[in-house]
């Protein structure tokens, strides 16, 4: 099932002001239940004064009561009579209403309010005590007594204007929530179609075409800006990975292409005509140093393509701690011969073991290719020199230092491309792949490390390995 965050959004709304509508609905309706009951109250308490300005004293000052029926207020709903009770507290009851209910009985809880049901009808009653009678005769004695009042009322009309009031709220909630609904659906739409534009100029990136045009709409968003920076920083790295395998395939391509064209050739030359042993044995030597060199050129992309994916975490290995300097050691043992050959000198300089989570192979793979590159770009009789310095909890370095004529300054940015050799006059016989600077490279971005390359001209070259601390032990 599809999802939608126009869909989310929507129903988002639509639950938020459902909760709202509903929510102003009951506090709508109990506000004004709470209202008109304090109106009915008030309206009760003042029937009950009323009641109580009709008991007199009778004229034998014998302290009896009686009340004037005559006078009764109407009742508070015209369609439905209210009930009443009066008590004095030595004379007992004084009146009550002609529809006082057989057998109702009065809470003898101190409660003032309190609700019942007589026959179906609601009512809402209340008591008054300690109300003094005022009226009596003038002159005569009389033992003051104070009055205890009960009144009822039906609920019914109250009911009723609630019922109304609560479906008028209801009503008005839902009219504004399809209003809501509606302008809240029209205000996402227009929320997003910057996210459609974006879309659409998105889909026009192609290998031929790499830029991302944005509408001027999408860039003013602050929402999209993270957006949009992180897809143009990702076509960026498209861009140069598609045009890195692309020159790496056209390299790749021209490499092989050399050697195979060599022996091709070499072949030819011995089929055309009968050859000699010797001739026959001069052709297949060519032809088989010419393929060792196609061997070599392979082995080297093949580990190339392995330190990549390793790099990117394609590939997993068990390793164990190693001390760095044993494999520097190793290194310039190896290139010994070759030093040697140009009378060159290399020195190795540490300051204590340095404990290294890695492959052996690997970082002695990363030394040598640096080594080699010092070693033949340094004019012979001088020398190279190899620092491993460790700092206390933070990353450590592995420097080498030639003093040879440097790297122009516009080929020092790419010499850890694939393929690239800046010295054009590197021959089959003398020069490499222009393979081993990436493939260190590679391998040290493996480990989380950094190479990094410092030339100036006739002063040297210094390429500095770091590595972090965190794979350490």
């Amino acid at each position: 099932m599809r999802d939608s965050i126009q869909r989310r959004l929507i129903a988002t709304v639509v639950l938020f002001q459902s909760l709202l509508t509903v929510s102003l609905v009951l506090v709508g309706v109990s506000d004004t239940f709470w209202r008109l009951l304090s109106t009915l109250d008030t309206s009760m308490q003042a029937h009950a004064m009323s009641l109580a300005a009709l008991v007199r004293y009778t004229e034998d000052a014998t302290g009896n009561v009686y009340f004037d029926d005559t006078l009764l207020p109407s009742s508070i709903d015209p369609n439905h009579p209210d009930l009443f009770a009066v008590w004095a507290d030595r004379s007992g009851l004084v009146a009550r209403s002609d529809n006082w209910p057989q057998g109702l009985e009065i809470p003898s809880a101190p409660n003032h309010h309190w609700n019942f049901e007589w026959n179906r009808v609601p009512y809402h009653a209340l008591r008054v005590s300690q109300v003094p009678i005022l009226d009596r005769e003038e002159g005569k004695a009389f033992r003051p007594q104070t009055l205890t009042i009960f009144y009822a009322a039906p609920t019914i009309r109250l009911r009723m204007q609630v019922r109304r009031a609560g479906a008028f709220i209801a009503l008005a909630g839902m009219l504004l929530l399809a209003a809501t609904v509606l302008l809240a659906l029209r205000g996402i739409r227009r929320g997003l179609r910057p996210l459609q534009n974006l879309a659409q100029e998105a889909s026009r990136v192609s290998a031929q075409n790499w830029e991302l045009r944005l509408p001027e709409e999408v860039s003013q968003i602050k929402e999209l800006r993270p957006v949009t920076q992180s897809m143009k920083q990702m076509l960026e790295r498209l861009q140069h990975s598609f045009e890195q395998q692309r020159q790496f395939l056209g390299n790749a391509a021209h490499e092989l292409k050399t050697p195979v064209a060599v022996m091709k050739s070499t072949l030819q030359s011995l089929v055309q005509r009968p050859r000699t042993e010797d001739e026959y044995r001069r052709g297949i030597q060519q032809s088989l140093e010419d393929l060792e060199r196609l061997e070599q050129l392979l082995q080297w992309m093949l580990r190339l393509a392995r330190a990549e994916q390793w790099a990117h975490g394609a590939l997993r290995r068990d390793l164990e701690v190693i001390d760095i300097n044993a494999t520097c050691e190793e290194a310039i043992e190896r290139i010994r011969n070759l030093a040697q050959s140009r009378n060159t000198a290399v020195h190795l300089s540490t300051n204590g073991p340095v404990p290294f989570r890695a492959d052996p192979e690997d970082l002695q793979l990363v030394w040598i290719n640096l080594l080699e590159n010092a070693v033949r770009y340094s004019p012979e009789g001088s020398s190279v020199e190899v620092a491993v310095t460790s700092n206390n909890g933070g990353p450590f370095h592995i420097i080498f230092q030639d003093h040879g004529p440097g790297i122009p300054p516009h080929d020092l940015p790419h010499i850890f491309e694939r393929f690239y050799r800046g010295d054009r006059s590197r021959t089959r016989a003398t020069g490499g792949f222009g393979l081993g600077l990436a493939i260190a490279k590679a391998l040290v971005e493996a480990y989380g490390g950094s190479i990094s390359a410092e030339s100036e001209p006739s002063r040297g070259t210094r390429m500095t390995v770091q590595l972090p601390s965190s794979t350490r032990n």
